[in-house]
């Protein structure tokens, strides 16, 4: 499985060759930087590291700066482990959008947008109280959240107002419309999790993943 750290650049549209217009969402997803190789005899499994965003040394951790110096890397300010990796890669070697074709389906990962607290209206989509016939200042508000004579307490997990959003989210199965590979950039069919600016991982899907795509081609 491939993937790589990337971060949002924004939402745009594009036409395909037949004219119909695509939502899609663009991607900056490089360079990636291989950081560590770890191999199933010395760390019990496989795995790459890939390093996105350089940054300068006295920005970053003491133990992310010592990690960084072991492997003699670019100091970097987001570091992702992607398990069975498909491609043979090294460290010191870098990736970017290229290692993706149009028509390939991914997985992003990200964190969506922090909406602060919310009430169960907004948080849950609650229809709230009457509005009229006597009642009064019950508009938006949950109603009754206990039970009578058993159990007598409120339900573990009842939804309530609380905070709303910043949380990961992974959003599954979107098509690779584009793919600019000199400004390491791609262009993915609908939304993708977060604000603009925020970092984000386009992996290879999990439910349709590459030799799945190519077997029925």
């Amino acid at each position: 499985m491939i993937g790589l750290l990337g971060k949002k650049l924004g939402e745009t549209r594009v036409y395909d060759s037949k004219g119909t217009v695509v939502p899609v969402t663009v991607v900056l997803v490089g360079p990636n930087r291989v950081i560590q190789c770890r191999t199933e005899k010395v760390d019990g499994y496989s795995a790459v590291q890939l390093g996105f965003d350089d940054q300068k040394e006295q920005r970053i951790s003491k133990a992310l700066a010592g990690h960084i110096r072991k492997h003699k890397a670019i100091p970097v300010k987001r570091i992702r482990e992607f398990r069975d990796f498909s491609l043979e890669v090294k460290p010191g070697d870098i990736l970017g959008a290229a290692i993706f074709a149009v028509g390939d389906f991914v997985d992003a990962i990200g964190v969506t947008k922090g909406r602060g607290f919310e009430g169960v209206v907004k948080r849950y989509n609650f229809r709230g109280g009457d509005a009229s016939h006597g009642a009064k200042g019950w508009r938006r508000r949950t109603g009754a959240i206990g039970q009578r004579l058993f159990p007598g307490t409120v339900r573990r997990g009842i939804r309530m107002p609380g905070h709303m959003g910043q949380v990961q989210r992974t959003i599954q199965n979107l098509k690779i419309i584009q793919v600019r590979g000199e400004e390491n950039i791609l262009l993915i069919s609908g939304a993708i999790p977060g604000a603009r600016g925020d970092y984000v991982v386009i992996r290879e899907s999990k439910k349709n993943p590459k030799k799945k795509q190519d077997a029925k081609e």
